[in-house]
């Protein structure tokens, strides 16, 4: 049976961050519920999108507690714990239960490129760890090659779900629909496929995928929502409308590496304040600031309600 606590249209969250480049507490709270308003149906701090590989430690998992504590109970909180090192890994996972989260997003690590015995040992460790404190505390895996230099295949994605029972999804960002059509045939029914590219997530709901874990979801997340939302429910036509209108800001909150592109968007709507990111990422080329802007007039998004 489906977990559909994350079935839906979840979101990636940024971290706003204040000019000086510290954590901005109380603007993701207010973020966060910004989110909830909307209708996103569950929320994923601490992921790439919110610049984890930049967050101390201790930040990691004050965010992970701030995004807990504001949703309270009202949406779910699948809690990035994802790590090239396996013992950092299982420590972000336990923590993230500790804090109250609902289920965790593990990365497959970065820069190592484990084998698929090493993946399955990596998420292995993960899972046997939660399992002392919940049984089948959930887990969906990140397949994102062009972050990490290493793609999951279908066949590895479907051995984890069938070896490691509290894996119950993948987020699969490989932009190789092959592979995804290839895990779609062959899971189980229980097992959820979520689009880890936002143009992707209607193709992907159209063959049986379960939503999308969403970066253009910070800046639209209530037309992401009603997106997703026809497409689980069949109506397709209206997916595609609204598929067809955000295509270029979907598409264009990757014209430099994210979430530059998205803070920025999100700073012109009037959701984030700054569009601070830290360092290595810079800030958004001014002929890139000026694309983004063309971008949300062309998508009839620059009469976004301010949210500060």
């Amino acid at each position: 049976m489906k977990d559909e606590r994350f079935r839906g249209m979840g979101v990636a969250l940024v971290t706003p961050f204040k000019t000086s480049g510290a954590l901005d507490e109380n603007s993701f709270e207010r973020f966060v519920e910004f989110q909830i308003e909307e209708g996103t149906d569950f929320l994923v701090p601490c992921g790439t999108t919110g610049e984890n590989p930049t967050l101390s430690p201790e930040e990691h998992l004050r965010v992970v507690e701030l995004t807990v504590k504001r949703a309270a109970g009202r949406v779910p909180v699948l809690a990035g714990a994802g790590s090239n090192a396996t013992d950092k890994a299982v420590d972000l996972a336990l923590a993230a239960f500790d804090l109250g989260a609902d289920g965790i997003l593990s990365i497959t690590p970065y820069y190592n490129k484990p084998t698929p015995d090493g993946l399955i040992r990596h998420f292995g460790a993960q899972a046997a760890a939660l399992e002392r404190k919940k049984s089948g505390f959930p887990i969906i895996i990140y397949n994102v090659p062009g972050r990490t230099g290493l793609n999951m295949t279908s066949a590895t994605t479907l051995r984890i779900a069938s070896e490691i029972p509290s894996v119950i999804g993948v987020k699969e960002a490989s932009a190789n629909l092959e592979q995804i059509m290839q895990i779609l045939r062959d899971k189980s029914e229980a097992f959820l496929v979520l689009s880890g590219d936002d143009s992707w997530t209607l193709p992907v709901v159209a063959m049986g995928g379960d939503g999308v874990i969403s970066v253009s979801g910070n800046e639209i997340p209530r037309l992401m929502k009603s997106m997703v939302s026809a497409a689980l429910s069949g109506d397709f036509a209206s997916a595609r409308g609204i598929h067809n209108r955000v295509l270029p800001l979907l598409t264009g909150n990757f014209m430099e590496s994210n979430p530059g592109p998205v803070k920025a968007a999100m700073k012109l709507m009037g959701i984030l304040e700054t569009d601070t990111v830290r360092s290595p990422l810079a800030p958004l080329t001014e002929a890139s600031r000026s694309r983004m802007s063309e971008i949300l007039a062309e998508c009839q998004l620059l009469a976004q309600t301010s949210r500060k």
